[in-house]
């Protein structure tokens, strides 16, 4: 029996190395393939970057007007896709050789990898032999001003960019210059203007499209679809007039001002006298008629309910289908909003806080919030309402002060200052 349990453990034992074996063996088959691919994916990235926010040129500061620390952003996504370019390639090389595998596929990659890779590779060459020279020359010794750059560096690590004694900002003006008065300039600045052209033609393009066909599912699909389906439905069975208390209240209050309206006329001898008959059959007729109009409101506001999921639904399928687009709308956003002064920047940013969460804000949360529930044919409670505005004003202008104190004064300081000199 311990023999028989034996063999059988060894057996499962075998088995499992083999499956183990196995699985190694296909992982290892299918290194080159899969860390080409991963290669290959870097630098489709890094080639993105550069179409969306770099004119198409390198991601360096000689090709756009950024601030520093967003130019030191792009360099860590840079950096970071480079290395890992560099690593794949390098394990897509030694599994290749190893394995003896030809596939025609993979040129494409491999070339398409090469063009994004080479310009950096040159740049690198050309940093590396300008701080060899840099190195070799002596540095007097001076340890206050060494003392006080390596803090500055430590506050502002963007201060590393001047090469020499010039610092970065001239540098790229001599660059800029430079650049204007080569023979490609021409071409360049036509390349860069159809480029942007096109990409403001999409964004504006697919803006309308996120406008236009939401509102058009929604308008036909309840004028085709949800209105005729909700009317029979309320008509095949007996159904409430009212569809929430409000309704109720509003008809008979309406009613109630008719006949008032009816006796006061009628003693003001401003109609003919008319019997108690007579005023109880027009009040009857008014009640009708009020009844009519009501159920109508009840119908449409059930078939707003299911019209409005329909055109969420719309807007959903445009967003998955035009994500190209959203990134091309995103570069758009960030195109007008840091070509803003300053002063634009802060009244932008006062005129929606003062809007959303300033002293007057609980007024407007109140209007929206009771038109979206008659929209609905909800009734709107009162209870409910005060808590959304006396919660969501408040997280919301927390966010705002965080994204003002986490990012703002990074991306623009002065833009920061002239806020905080607006406020006060």
């Amino acid at each position: 029996m311990k023999n028989f349990l034996f063999i059988k453990n060894s057996d499962l034992l075998l088995q499992k190395v083999s499956e183990y074996w196995e699985v190694m063996k296909q992982w290892f088959i299918n290194t080159p393939e899969r860390s080409l691919a991963q290669a290959y994916e870097a630098a489709q990235k890094i080639r993105n970057i550069e179409i969306e926010h770099f004119n198409c040129q390198i991601i360096a500061a000689t090709s756009v007007n950024e601030t520093p620390n967003v130019m030191s952003y792009w360099q860590s996504i840079l950096t970071q896709n480079l290395t890992i370019i560099k690593l794949r390639l390098a394990e897509f090389q030694s599994s290749r050789s190893l394995l003896e595998i030809s596939n025609p596929v993979l040129l494409i990659k491999l070339q398409f990898i090469d063009e994004v890779i080479d310009k950096y590779q040159q740049q690198t060459v050309i940093i590396s032999n300008i701080n060899k020279q840099s190195i070799s020359q002596p540095k007097p010794i001076r340890i206050d001003s060494e003392i006080y750059q390596n803090t500055s560096n430590l506050i502002n690590p963007s201060s590393n960019q001047s090469i020499g004694f010039l610092p970065s900002s001239i540098g790229r003006t001599i660059n800029r210059i430079t650049t204007d008065f080569s023979p490609q300039a021409e071409a360049d600045f036509i390349r860069n203007y159809h480029i942007s052209q096109n990409r403001t033609r999409t964004s504006i393009r697919f803006l309308i499209l996120l406008m236009v066909i939401p509102l058009l599912t929604r308008q036909l699909s309840k004028e085709f679809l949800v209105s005729p389906i909700v009317e029979r439905v309320r008509s095949q069975q007996i159904t409430p007039v009212f569809i929430n208390s409000e309704m109720e209240e509003e008809a008979f209050k309406e009613l109630k001002i008719f006949e008032e309206k009816l006796k006061f006329q009628t003693l003001l001898k401003k109609a003919p006298i008319l019997s108690s008959e007579e005023i109880e059959r027009n009040i009857k007729e008014k009640a009708i008629e009020i009844a009519q109009e009501f159920r109508w409101k009840s119908k449409d506001a059930i078939s707003n309910v299911f019209a409005d999921l329909i055109s969420l639904v719309a807007f959903a399928v445009v967003v998955v289908n035009g994500k190209k687009e959203i990134a091309a709308i995103k570069s758009f956003i960030d195109e007008i909003i840091f070509g803003l002064s300053d002063s634009a920047k802060a009244f932008v940013i006062i005129l929606f806080t003062d809007i959303f969460v300033g002293f007057h804000s609980p007024h407007g949360w109140e209007v929206i919030l009771e038109g979206l529930a008659e929209h609905l044919g909800v009734a709107a409670n009162e209870s409910l309402i005060f808590l959304f505005i006396a919660t969501f004003p408040v997280i919301l202008d927390t966010v705002v002060k965080y994204w003002i104190f986490r990012y703002l004064s990074r991306l623009s300081p002065s833009a920061l200052a002239t806020y905080k000199e607006i406020n006060e």
